[in-house]
């Protein structure tokens, strides 16, 4: 069984960088991203090179991740299981936080050194306005070089999460080379809409607000092979 989330990544990338690995639709606004490993592998490595040459943190340490199916959430939690660090399952002391910025009033039950705000907006244009005692990741990430060696052993959390992912695609129905259509309200958890694809060697089309009378033509369109809603 894989234990090591960042090589089940790279794995899974490696046979061709470039085709659409995490494609993004959000039906309440019109907003439609696709990243190839390689782009996605390039925002991860950013994240980890922020985390470690910024904030100082390392293997065995936590991150807060309050952010909801995202590409950007993809980026985020890849970038920290890099690093091998723990992603907290509930509130409680981290040595990161990253926050919607809708959720940033969340962020007092977790103590953390170090909070960034994230916009999740499209073209992942920065905020407006960064809430106060924030960060906005993406104005911080982008200073970041754009290659990363994660950790050889991993982290704390990934063989039970990988063990878990690989359990999930069996039970959804995720096989190698499959193209998923996920509605993100009805599988928010990141082992159904990241981690399981990656195991089972499939790429994703994630969809917020889903519109259910566009998901047969939005299936055609991304030549879907299983739509999960």
């Amino acid at each position: 069984m894989a234990d090591n989330i960042a090589l089940v990544f790279t794995d899974a990338i490696s046979p061709d960088p470039t085709r659409p690995l995490l494609t993004w639709y959000d039906d309440a606004t019109g907003e439609r991203a696709e990243l190839s490993g390689a782009t996605l592998a390039n925002w991860v490595a950013k994240t980890a090179n922020l985390l470690v040459d910024e904030i100082g943190t390392g293997p065995g340490e936590s991150a807060a991740v309050l952010l909801p199916p995202h590409w950007q959430t993809a980026a985020v939690l890849l970038g920290c299981w890099s690093v091998g660090l723990t992603v907290a399952g509930g509130p409680g002391p981290a040595e990161v936080l990253f926050a919607a910025v809708d959720r940033v009033a969340e962020a007092d039950a977790w103590p953390a050194g170090e909070r960034y705000a994230l916009a999740l907006a499209p073209f992942a244009r920065p905020l407006r306005e960064v809430p106060a005692g924030f960060t906005d990741y993406v104005l911080a990430v982008r200073a970041h070089g754009d290659h990363f060696t994660p950790y050889p052993k991993g982290g704390p959390q990934d063989a039970e999460l990988l063990a878990r992912a690989a359990t999930r695609a069996t039970e959804l129905g995720i096989a190698r080379g499959d193209r998923v259509l996920l509605d993100a309200a009805a599988h928010p958890d990141p082992v159904d809409w990241l981690l399981a694809p990656l195991m089972a060697g499939a790429t994703v089309v994630l969809c917020a607000n889903l519109d259910p009378a566009r998901v047969a033509s939005r299936a055609d369109t991304e030549k879907v092979t299983l739509t999960l809603t």
